[in-house]
């Protein structure tokens, strides 16, 4: 058994809108070294913190784009977003729900706040993270996983110390629910006060964490606040933390996709040409059509 140390501890940066309905730290790619080599499979990770959104007749979100050679996972802590494609995914998502979209050959897509939400306001808090697709992958079909809190299995830590919720990968003997293309650990550690929990992933996975709610301990050290990030070093497979209060924790590693990238906006690719192609392809029609 071998510690995975804390290679760095990211505060949250100044916050910026995507859309009109996203407000957002960005920690991958960042200025803290965080770029889309280093932590890959993921290659970006904006952090929508806890905001309280006024009413609105009309909902606030992102118009349509489109994205190609990557997956886009939503996650929600608190308030409801609609989700719609041209390949035909969509629905709502809310609190403790995960929309997994894989965009590979391409999709045109656009995120809003649920309409009702949207009229009533309140507390707003998401993940959207994106987890990019190996090469032989990226053109495959799309498809979407629209995953309910019901269906994400729970491990049960002892001594009411709290739960895992396994979205992705593998917990002890708890499977994720969502499928993926190469391996990614995707966890809401959900502690309570004096909670500990332990984790176990290969030396070399790219290895975070994300504090959510509350604040933590790691390694029986480390002291970690709320809306910070912890990056591990890839030396070591264990690392423990601890509830200081109740506190919810995303946790993801993943194995590097050790490939060429190119990114530009909303494509994800190997090579500049490909790049080129993605665009040449929404221009002439071939992502599909969604109304706004």
């Amino acid at each position: 058994m071998t510690t995975k140390n804390i290679e760095l501890v990211a505060a949250p940066r100044t916050p910026h809108f995507v859309g009109d309905g996203f407000r957002v730290h960005n920690f991958i790619p960042s200025g803290y070294h965080l770029d889309m080599e280093r932590m890959s499979p993921f290659i970006m990770l904006d952090y929508n913190s806890k905001y309280n959104f006024p009413p609105s007749e009309i909902p606030r979100g992102v118009g349509v784009h489109p994205h190609r050679g990557f997956e886009t996972v939503t996650i929600a802590y608190k308030g409801k977003v609609a989700h719609h494609d041209s390949s035909g995914g969509g629905g709502v998502i809310g609190e403790g729900d995960v929309q997994w979209m894989t965009a590979a050959s391409g999709v045109l897509h656009k995120e809003y706040h649920e309409k009702e939400f949207s009229k009533k306001g309140g507390e707003f808090q998401m993940v959207q993270l994106w987890v990019n697709l190996p090469a032989k992958d990226k053109m495959s079909a799309p498809k979407y996983q629209g995953i309910t809190n019901e269906q994400i299995d729970k491990y049960i830590l002892p001594d009411n110390a709290g739960f895992i919720e396994v979205i992705a990968g593998k917990y002890k003997d708890v499977k994720g629910a969502a499928s993926t293309f190469t391996p990614v650990h995707l966890q809401n550690a959900k502690l309570s006060e004096g909670g500990k929990a332990s984790f176990s992933f290969p030396a070399d996975y790219n290895t975070a964490l994300l504090v959510i709610e509350g604040s933590i301990k790691v390694n029986d050290t480390e002291i970690v606040p709320t809306d910070h990030f912890v990056l591990f070093e890839n030396k070591g497979e264990d690392f423990s933390i601890e509830a200081l209060e109740n506190a919810t924790v995303l946790v993801l590693s993943g194995e590097p996709i050790n490939e060429p990238i190119v990114a530009h906006g909303p494509f994800v690719m190997n090579t500049n040409e490909e790049i080129l192609q993605a665009f040449d392809d929404v221009n002439t029609g071939k992502f599909g059509y969604l109304a706004d």
